[in-house]
């Protein structure tokens, strides 16, 4: 009874239990004043319960310089990249921080730090 139970649970879709997604990479280009960012992304999608739906572009501070949203599911498109255009970044920065996030776990841990050109 207590291993069907522990079977139960384990096969239960849980967002405790569910895999944040990643940023894998980033490539970072300047045109004029404003940059484009391409992100490579990694999630274990499952479709519309479960995947990734936005990556965002933050300073050291905090404050959200750029947001990309993900419309879909990307199943059987993984790693996948986007890109963002048309990004301000204020006189001063030059690091930023990529977070991506998924529909069941939300913003991921996993980020990556860059340093623009």
């Amino acid at each position: 009874m207590i291993k069907k139970a522990l079977l139960t649970f384990a096969l239960t879709a849980s967002p405790a239990l569910a895999d944040p997604a990643t940023v894998q990479h980033v490539n970072v280009s300047k045109s004029g004043p404003a940059y484009t960012f391409s992100v490579t992304v990694l999630h274990s999608d499952k479709g519309w319960d479960d995947y990734a739906d936005a990556w965002r572009i933050k300073d050291m501070d905090g404050n959200i310089l750029g947001e990309r949203d993900l419309a879909h599911p990307h199943v059987d498109e993984q790693p996948f990249t986007r890109s963002l255009s048309g990004v301000k970044i204020p006189a001063g920065v030059d690091t930023v921080v990529i977070e991506v996030r998924d529909t069941a776990t939300g913003w991921s841990p996993n980020t990556k730090t860059i340093k623009l050109p």
